[in-house]
């Protein structure tokens, strides 16, 4: 049996397997008068005529006439959105003229889904291929460029293999597109097949539907059991009754004929679309990093005379880029009071964005400052003052929105 998962979900399984019943004439059971006399024989008498059954009451399906039954019932395929959003969820755009500047670090800029800048969420990589990954606390993602690619978190794996097949993974729901219509979902409580030709199964434990694709299809959940063969004709059996439509316009209930209308066929299920290959990654923006010891010296936001030459270059390699807006935000340690980091975090965001101007950038500059509120560094590890974090923590970053 194949299996297949996909991004949208309704999958209609059956249709009407109803056969209208109607119930014939019964006659009711009579005898002849009869008279008699101490001294007169008594007439011949002739066989009472054989009567003609009765259709027990009893012998019906609840909500139904006599003769007639439900069809098998309807399933829906359960919501496959999970494969939607795939390995698409981050893109990556490294200027080139950006990254040989001694004492500047350029790297794809990380955003939020608002599309906001954030800072220390993770390290992305380009290869220049439109491939690239990108390595964060929740996980990972890959694009291959190919059209295909993986996202890996704690909750959920997510794989597109490009030519419109996948799987979702996530511990309790696993979803398999095939990407030829066929697929499968399953979690504790379900499992659906679709074959793509317009058969398919749905399992639940009680109950379990079969739709063939060729008009036939069955039901049963241990207590009733539903056939529709295709032609027209059927069976309904549960403990107290048993219904064969035989498709010529008869029925046996309980092996009593009765008229009955043929029954239509089940309507074959849908498809599994195709997942959408994936496009090749990109990114929000830019971010360009400057240690602080490449521009200030210890807790003082004046410029260094000899980092001028490195602002210099920047300035040039931003004018060359053509850019045209970038926002410049101080980031410090977590040692001492959270103003006075503030404070600081200002002043030199200022005092680049002073520069800038100064070697002749004209894009539109925007100065921020966030003191400690955006760390990319741990300050503390294993219970013990960690040196190496505060100095990356102590930063001013340039963001270039992609253009």
């Amino acid at each position: 049996m194949r299996s297949s998962s996909r991004r949208t979900g309704t999958l209609a399984v059956g249709a009407a397997l109803a056969g209208v019943i109607a119930l014939g004439g019964c006659a009711s059971l009579s005898a002849p008068a009869s008279s008699a006399s101490a001294d007169t024989a008594p007439p011949a008498s002739s066989a009472p005529p054989s009567p003609t059954p009765r259709m027990p009451a009893a012998a019906t399906v609840p909500g139904y006439d006599v003769g007639e039954f439900p069809p098998v019932p309807l399933f829906r395929l359960p919501d496959l959105a999970a494969l939607d959003g795939s390995a698409s969820a981050f893109v990556i755009d490294v200027r080139s003229r950006l990254v040989d500047i001694p004492g500047v670090e350029v790297t794809p800029a990380h955003c939020d889904a608002t599309g906001a800048v954030t800072s220390g969420a993770g390290s992305a990589y380009l290869y220049g291929d439109g491939s690239g990954t990108y390595v964060g606390p929740d996980g990972t993602v890959q694009n291959f460029g190919d059209g295909s690619g993986t996202t890996a978190t704690d909750d959920a794996t997510i794989q597109n293999f490009g030519d419109g097949s996948g799987t979702y993974t996530d511990g309790s729901v696993t979803i398999q597109n095939f990407g030829d219509g066929s697929g499968t979902y399953v979690d504790p409580s379900v499992t659906v097949q679709v074959f793509g030709d317009g058969s398919g199964t749905r399992a639940d434990g009680t109950e379990t539907i079969q739709n063939f694709g060729d008009g036939s299809g069955t039901y049963t959940d241990g207590a009733v059991t539903i056939q529709n063969f295709g032609d027209g004709s059927g069976t309904y059996i549960d403990q107290r009754i048993t219904i064969e439509n035989l498709g010529d316009g008869t029925a046996l209930v309980n092996g009593e004929s009765v008229t009955a209308e043929p029954l239509p066929p089940v309507p074959p299920l849908g498809s599994f679309p195709p997942l959408a290959a994936l496009a090749p990654i990109e990114s929000c923006g830019t971010t360009i990093t400057l240690r602080d010891g490449v521009l200030f010296d210890f807790d003082q936001s004046t410029i260094r005379p000899d980092a001028a030459a490195v602002l210099n270059s920047l300035a040039g390699a931003l004018g060359a880029a053509g850019i045209s807006s970038a926002i410049v935000s101080g980031h410090t340690d977590g040692i001492g009071p959270d103003a006075y980091n503030q404070t600081l975090s200002e002043a030199r965001a200022g005092a680049v964005v002073a520069a800038l101007r100064a070697d002749g950038v004209t894009a539109d500059l925007t100065a921020q400052g966030f003191g400690e509120s955006r760390p990319i560094a741990t300050e503390v590890l294993d219970g013990q003052d960690n040196p190496a974090g505060r100095q990356l923590n102590r930063r001013v970053e340039i963001f270039i929105p992609a253009q």
